[in-house]
């Protein structure tokens, strides 16, 4: 690939090697290349916001590009649809309940067995391959291992460990380890998007390189508010029961944020099924067909009610990231090591923090905060785990 060719790869921010072994895999695809380049089902690992999710849009973007002269041009109509997530020969997965289950995955098998309508290649996309229920895995895993002759399998998850992707699936695929990309590449990839070059810079300091919360940071003034209300956490730990209450708005807000977002979907999935099951229909047999719709309703009613605990779960999570940070900063400063620091716009807290506690101390408080996260994502009620977290803080820190 030459590095001043224009094309989807070249857009991707971080490692120079992934680009060059996804385009040498498209390119023996395309040419129909009997190297060792290209093959049917692919693992992409890496951390979360390090851009695995991107990088296999561009790779079956690659894929499915017409033009004849640029692999994965990134300006054709198959390109574009294919970054969009509209193309119709990709199929893409993205959860947005606790799993992906049984029946959705083979809804996909059926999908992938398919031949390619417009394109060379029919390409399946599983973002969050870690969430894959045990049964669909196995499900999935004949799949996996004889795809049809003309479709690519792409996985996405966090690190080949039994707990993200099962062993089996694990070594049917091609692995590709996709790394954090640096902050400067992350504010670059964001001016690029038109962002001003100061709110990028710090947008990707605060994330830590995560390319998706970057950009929202950068583009939502609500998510800059939450993280400067999440990090200020830290100094109502001294005053009393006020870093409590402060929890409590925290996990109110995310809810009804989490209700406002999701309202528009359920009230059309809602509206969709029961257009396909008649409700409100008027005749003889409307009242027969309608027998039996209750269990219907409350399966969607569920699978909507997953998705906003998913919701809440993650925006908690992110938000324990970012305090996380803050502590990780005043660290730094304690050790005057020249790291730079996560939130640099904090810089006086993380100081503060620094002055008040021992490294133990802000170990301690590390500690606290990872215990909170594992809480929550082992189904402790959110309000519970963040008061357990704030009164080990409050302990670490000697904040009686």
């Amino acid at each position: 690939m030459n590095d001043t060719q224009n094309n989807v790869f070249t857009r991707l921010a971080g490692s120079p090697y992934v680009r060059r072994v996804l385009f040498d895999a498209a390119q023996a695809a395309r040419t129909g290349s009997p190297a060792a380049a290209m093959t049917h089902a692919w693992l992409f690992t890496g951390p979360p916001g390090s851009g695995r999710s991107v990088a296999a849009r561009a790779f079956a973007a690659a894929l499915v590009c017409e033009n004849p002269d640029v692999i994965g041009c990134g300006e054709c109509v198959d390109c574009r649809t294919a970054l969009a997530g509209t193309h119709g020969d990709i199929i893409h997965v993205a959860t947005e309940e606790l799993s992906i289950s049984v029946k959705l995955i083979r809804e996909v098998i059926a999908e992938a067995a398919k031949l390619p309508t417009t394109a060379p290649w029919r390409v399946v996309i599983i973002e969050d391959a870690d969430r894959l229920s045990d049964g669909a895995a196995n499900a999935f895993l004949k799949t996996v291992e004889e795809p049809p002759a003309q479709t690519v399998i792409i996985m996405c998850a966090p690190s080949t460990d039994p707990q993200d992707i099962s062993i089996t699936l694990r070594s049917r695929c091609r692995h590709v380890y996709i790394p954090t990309p640096p902050i400067s590449e992350v504010a670059r990839l964001l001016e690029s998007e038109g962002i001003p070059s100061a709110h990028a810079s710090l947008a990707a300091a605060a994330s830590a390189g995560h390319i998706g919360r970057a950009r929202h940071l950068a583009r939502f003034e609500e998510a800059q508010k939450r993280r400067a209300s999440v990090l200020n956490l830290a100094a109502l730990i001294y005053r009393g029961d006020l870093a409590f209450r402060e929890t409590n708005v925290l996990v109110k807000t995310i809810e009804e944020e989490g209700k406002n977002t999701l309202a528009g979907l359920e009230q059309k999935e809602l509206e969709t099924l029961q257009n396909a099951l008649g409700i409100g229909a008027k005749g003889k047999g409307a009242a027969k067909a309608l027998r039996g719709t209750k269990k219907i309703l409350d399966e969607l009613e569920e699978k909507q009610k997953k998705r906003r605990t998913r919701f809440l779960r993650d925006a908690i999570d992110l938000a324990l990231v970012d305090l996380a940070g803050l502590y990780r900063d005043a660290l730094i400063n304690q050790a005057n090591s020249g790291v730079d620091v996560i939130h640099p716009d904090f810089q006086k807290l993380s100081q503060e923090l620094a002055e008040k506690n021992s490294p133990s101390d802000l170990v301690a408080c590390l500690d606290a905060i990872n215990q909170c996260r594992k809480a929550i994502g082992q189904n402790v009620r959110p309000i519970v785990a963040l008061d357990a977290m704030v009164g080990r803080i409050r302990l670490a820190c000697r904040a009686s």
